[in-house]
This record gives C-alpha cells, sequence and structure tokens, in this order.
C-alpha cells in the first residue's frame, strides 16, 4: 500500500453540490493518544463504523465554515467529537453547527499536528500541517485545490484578496510533502506529492492568478 494510505486514511468521497466535478472527503489523522478529523463532509454517518475501527476521533478541525453546511451534528453525537473551528468562523459556522472550541493564533497540539490560520477564503481558513514521522501533509481546505492535477485558489467574491494573498506568500514558504485540499477533481488523486522547488513555484502561479485578480 501507497505510503501516503498507510500514515494517513481518507474516507468516503462526496461530491461538492455547487460543483460536482469535484469531490470532498475528510481524513483521519492517527496520533499516539487521540485521532483527529480534519474537514467535513456529507458522508461521515457513512464512515461512522470505519471512524470507530480507526480508534475514533476526540476533535474535528474544520478549514472554514463552508464545510459547516454539509454535516449536522447528529453526526458529531454518534462519534463522539468535539468541533473545533477558528474563531473568526464561529458565528458562521454556528448557524449551523454546534461549535465547541475555538482558536485565533498559531500553535501545536503536539502529535506532530500545528494550527496555521490563512485567512482569505474566509476570514478564518485554516490549514493545518501534520509531521506523520515520514511526511509532512498539508491540509489547505479551500484555500488551494486540486483540479486536473494542478494546484488553484477558490477566491470567491467574498474573499479578502490581500489576506489571501498573504496566507499563500505564508503557504509557499512552509516544509511539506504532500498536499491535502478539501476538494479534489472527481476520481483524481485527492493529494499531491511536492518538493521544495516544485511547491514554490506552484504556489507562486497561484499568487500571480490571485494578483490579476482570479475568480473561481
Amino acid at each position: 500500500m501507497h505510503t501516503i494510505t498507510r500514515q494517513l486514511h481518507p474516507l468516503t468521497p462526496a461530491p461538492l453540490p455547487f460543483a460536482p466535478s469535484l469531490e470532498i472527503r475528510s481524513f483521519v489523522v492517527p496520533r499516539e493518544h487521540d485521532n483527529l478529523l480534519v474537514y467535513d463532509s456529507s458522508t461521515l454517518m457513512e464512515d461512522a463504523a470505519a471512524i470507530d475501527a480507526l480508534g475514533g476521533v476526540t476533535y474535528q478541525y474544520l478549514n472554514h465554515w463552508h464545510e459547516a453546511t454539509l454535516g449536522d451534528d447528529a453526526i458529531r453525537a454518534r462519534l463522539g467529537v468535539r468541533l473545533v473551528v477558528h474563531d473568526a468562523d464561529r458565528a458562521a459556522t454556528e448557524e449551523r453547527r454546534t461549535v465547541d472550541a475555538t482558536f485565533s493564533e498559531r500553535g501545536s497540539l503536539g502529535g506532530g499536528f500545528e494550527i496555521i490560520p490563512i485567512p482569505g477564503h474566509t476570514p478564518g481558513a485554516t490549514a493545518y500541517l501534520w509531521d506523520s514521522g515520514e511526511r509532512r501533509y498539508l491540509f489547505t481546505g479551500d484555500t488551494i485545490d486540486l483540479e486536473d492535477g494542478e494546484w488553484v485558489p477558490a477566491v470567491l467574491e467574498s474573499s479578502d484578496r490581500e489576506s489571501y494573498l498573504t496566507s499563500l506568500e505564508l503557504l509557499r514558504d512552509l516544509e511539506f510533502d504532500v498536499l491535502v485540499p478539501w476538494a479534489a477533481s472527481a476520481g483524481q488523486p485527492w493529494f499531491a506529492e511536492t518538493d521544495r522547488g516544485d511547491r514554490r513555484r506552484r504556489i507562486g502561479a497561484i499568487i500571480d492568478q490571485v494578483r490579476k485578480g482570479v475568480v473561481r
């Protein structure tokens, strides 16, 4: 089995409702004392048994509040998981879901899991960097998606373009081996392996697009 799928556990993909050519999914990040759930999707209830088999999850970390439109508190109760989101996205999330905890700054949870706020797509958009001991996985949510193998931004009319650019510059300088977005083209890889030169080139190209006024 591929090293990536031995370390990180992808759950069932689901079509993104307003862009069905893209699939979204959640991921179980294994840690020594408790597992984490990254992202949300509409398939978590059907994945509940698989999550239990992995040892369950304690906390669910959203990249941004849009994910809360696809899940519900019933699955949170079924899994016994606490929902966590950036404080700037708390109000929008709580219109749809119960938020158990928030954060506002960059920090480490231990177990190689780091919280990195990247405002722009939404005010509380946040990346997560997980060091498995063999690979460093960067979860970018919708700030960087995978479409037909290309790294692309998701700049909305409501996004803060200047904050988005600052966040992309931060991501460009991070050390990571695998990009894991929330959304990727249906039927295609949900991750992208990379190295320093490749990621700087790809994120640099995204920065150029955003500066030119792209809206996706």
